[in-house]
């Protein structure tokens, strides 16, 4: 099996492994949003999709003092990996404008 290269846009697609830095992913997202870059992440199995979910999460944590306010839309994406014809998580991610103020989880 091979591993999947992160942090290797093509054409804006980020290819997230479970090994992969969430930090690093974030840095790569939020320096391509700020760009104005077409950002999106691939992952295959559950432990990248969730380093990926992390990733954004960090990401938001960058811009939002910045005043970039982040959105996610995951789609499905059959690929071929070595031969064989797997499917991964594609997470498309779109800068919304102003980010509102922040919001912290223990205020009601």
């Amino acid at each position: 099996m091979s591993t999947v290269n992160h942090l290797k846009p093509e054409n804006g697609l980020l290819k997230v492994s479970s090994k992969s830095s969430p930090a690093s992913v974030a840095g790569a997202i939020a320096g391509m949003v700020k760009d104005g870059s077409h950002v999106e992440l691939q992952s295959v199995g559950a432990g990248a999709v969730n380093q990926a979910v992390k990733a954004i999460a960090i990401a938001r944590g960058f811009l939002t003092p910045v005043g970039i306010e982040i959105a996610c839309t995951p789609n499905f994406a059959d690929i071929v990996i070595d031969g064989e014809y797997r499917t991964a998580i594609r997470m498309k991610i779109v800068p919304l404008g102003t980010a509102p103020t922040v919001f912290s989880p223990t205020e009601e």
